[in-house]
């Protein structure tokens, strides 16, 4: 049974940083792409970051980029989003999600069948 993991969530000061973990485990394989998505009060989904695991290549949203970024560990089971210069617009619950299939459009998350139950990112301002 796939499981996604998230930790790392918190309440931050505008300016400061967060870093999010995200651990996938229970497939017999790796994924192929993990991204992370969030949703804030009263707004939609929204793709932050994806990677595709085998080569490496990042995606990120517009609002995120330069401030966000998002790497895996060796083994490519352990996935961290650092966040920094946060601000309260970046307020949302956090989710990690992943793909086995070997495809998909990073940052859409109508491509991703597996998700975690999400860490909240709190910035004041």
């Amino acid at each position: 049974q796939v499981q996604l993991l998230e930790s790392g969530g918190g309440s931050v000061q505008a300016g400061g940083s967060l870093r999010l973990s995200c651990v996938v485990s229970g497939y017999t394989r790796i994924a192929s792409a993990v991204a992370w998505f969030r949703q804030g009060p009263g707004k939609e989904r929204e793709g932050v970051a994806a990677i595709y695991t085998g080569g490496g290549s990042t995606y990120y949203a517009d609002s995120v980029k330069g401030r966000f970024t998002l790497s895996q560990d060796n083994a490519k089971t352990t996935f961290f989003l650092q966040m920094n210069d946060l601000k309260p617009e970046d307020t949302a619950m956090y989710y990690c999600a992943a793909d086995f299939t070997g495809w998909v459009r990073p940052l859409y998350s109508d491509e991703y069948n597996y998700w975690g139950q999400g860490t909240q990112v709190t910035v004041s301002s």
